[in-house]
């Protein structure tokens, strides 16, 4: 009585009203770091039925088949019999979503009042199918799902996030260029599948995340989300899958780099001009061998060079399991991709004590299984000054940058700045020396596991990079799902006929986008290694 009786004499206080509040978007944009939109509202006609819309008798006026009829000359492509069930059926339902103002009003000439075409919000991709993989969709009840539609979906849908944009650290620029460049890898060398990035070294931003076949987040289609068993026991993907951070591969001789860091790091490597011996090993009752002679004895240039599995697995051996592993754990190999999207794939990791061999194994890239994006952030940190920094979609003022952590020291990472440009110059990744970007990086090709075992005719092939090598700034990373050896690949099937080349068409595109020009009179010094070569080449 208290309460009414005070609400009587001030009377209750009106609910806050903000008039700009019915202006703003349903869900705000996801717009790129220059300002580009990815994603926004659009206002849509909906066709929908409305079996209550009259208040007596039959809810149509004309039969179901002369209305389904009627509404097929508006849309050619509905389907008569099946519209013509739902509307028997009596159940309210839409009969198509998002047609345009001029359908609407020739609906509205069918005169039929239980088929109405309410305005609604939809989400719209300005850009198709660039960048799906990072933006997901939105699903018919307003939900994001997959991408950052579902990473945002509080952000984008609070009173104050839909008065402003998420800003994303994608250039849809050199996204375009990565999208395009791996498509006609794959093309080229008739693989089944690609996957690439391109990160900032000293800041984890991700400027362009990609993963194909693709889909068009404006038309999600059942098929692009889930494949049959039978698909699956192929070894196939739904198009939605990112392969970039839910996809892990065993990443071959990438890993060679960063075990000679770690040996480099724990001191197992005093001198780069030591030799191991370079024939076969008989570890266990398994084999480590090289895919072609190499000579008797190689150095680390040389291994990193010709990629050779025999003396990287010698140099696991000498630095021992607990130290490769510590080292692969300071990278993150050991838990999933640090990123803001749901869809992060978990490793292939073995627990416990390694043995001897599988020390030796993961030494050249078997036994453990990473995403390319575990990848890319380890070579960042191999480049950077040794700091490993989480990957981020988000863009980043300067002072939001994280600190990260020390994995290298920066002598090891200037040392493997050489040995990165080494290996382009004059090894395995020579087809990527984009001139005058100075571009250095490592191949690695690995065979797929199986039922049974590996399965020897199917590759996945890896070129993990980065430039310009004298200031490092980027890494970019372009992995090949079963690629085919073709006659554009010169009927080769390796990371140096079909990877290495992406990266190599990649750069010149998007280093002038992002203010690195070529330039012919600039390079890493790596005067002090020429000696320990012979300036040869690999197959990896």
């Amino acid at each position: 009585m208290a309460r009414i009786t005070w609400l009587g004499l001030v009377g209750a206080a009106a609910p806050a009203f903000n008039p700009a509040d019915a202006l703003l978007p349903q869900r705000a944009e996801i717009v790129d770091r220059q300002g580009v939109p990815l994603a926004r509202e659009f206002r849509v006609y909906s066709l929908w039925y409305n079996p209550r819309a009259m208040t007596e008798g039959s809810p149509l006026i004309h039969s179901p088949r002369e209305v389904a009829e009627g509404l097929h000359r508006i849309f050619p492509d509905l389907d008569v019999a099946e519209t013509a069930a739902k509307l028997a059926s009596g159940k309210a339902q839409y009969l198509r979503k998002s047609i345009l103002p001029e359908e609407a009003n020739r609906v509205h000439g069918l005169g039929e009042p239980a088929l109405e075409y309410p305005q609604e919000a939809t989400r719209y991709y300005p850009q198709g199918s660039m960048a799906a993989h990072v933006l997901g969709y939105v699903d018919s009840f307003g939900k994001g799902q997959v991408g950052m539609e579902q990473a945002f979906d509080k952000q984008l849908t609070s009173a104050d996030g839909r008065g402003q944009p998420a800003v994303l650290s994608i250039d849809y620029r050199v996204q375009g260029a990565l999208e395009d460049e791996l498509g006609r890898g794959m093309k080229l060398s008739a693989a089944k599948g690609a996957a690439g990035v391109v990160l900032d070294v000293d800041t984890g931003e991700v400027l362009a995340l990609a993963s194909l076949p693709s889909f068009d987040p404006n038309r999600v289609q059942p098929t692009d989300m889930m494949i049959s068993p039978e698909q699956a026991r192929m070894g196939e993907v739904p198009h939605g899958f990112n392969r970039v951070t839910n996809q892990v591969y065993e990443l071959g001789s990438t890993f060679k780099p960063i075990t000679v860091a770690a040996a480099l790091d724990a001191g197992t490597i005093t001198d780069l001009g030591r030799r191991w011996p370079a024939a076969p090993l008989h570890i266990a009752g398994f084999t480590i061998h090289d895919d072609e002679n190499m000579g008797s004895s190689l150095n680390v240039p040389e291994t990193l060079i010709h990629s050779s599995n025999i003396v990287s697995a010698q140099i696991g051996d000498e630095l021992g399991g607990k130290r490769l592993k510590a080292k692969l754990e300071a990278l993150g190999f050991n838990q999933r991709p640090s990123i803001e999207l749901p869809a992060r794939g978990f490793p292939i990791w073995a627990k416990g004590e390694w043995p001897r061999l599988r020390t030796m194994t993961v030494s050249f890239g078997h036994g453990v299984a990473v995403t390319p994006l575990h990848l890319a952030s380890a070579y960042a940190a191999l480049v950077n000054g040794g700091v490993w920094r989480p990957s981020t979609l988000r863009k980043l003022d300067p002072a939001d940058v994280p600190a990260g952590r020390q994995v290298f020291s920066p002598a090891t990472s200037a040392r493997l700045r050489q040995l990165l440009r080494m290996i382009v110059v004059y090894g395995t990744g020579r087809k990527a020396n984009a001139e005058g970007f100075r571009i250095g990086g490592k191949t690695g090709s690995a065979e797929k596991p199986g039922v049974g075992g590996y399965r020897k005719h199917s590759l996945i092939t890896t070129f993990a990079a980065a430039f310009p090598m004298d200031k490092p700034r980027y890494v970019v990373v372009a992995t090949m799902d079963e690629p085919q050896g073709t006659e554009a690949t010169s009927f080769q099937r390796t990371a140096a006929w079909n990877a290495a080349p992406v990266v190599g068409r990649v750069v010149p595109r998007i280093g002038p986008i992002l203010g690195i020009m070529p330039d012919n009179t600039r390079d890493i010094d790596i005067s002090d290694l020429l000696p320990l070569i012979p300036h040869g080449s690999g197959n990896d």
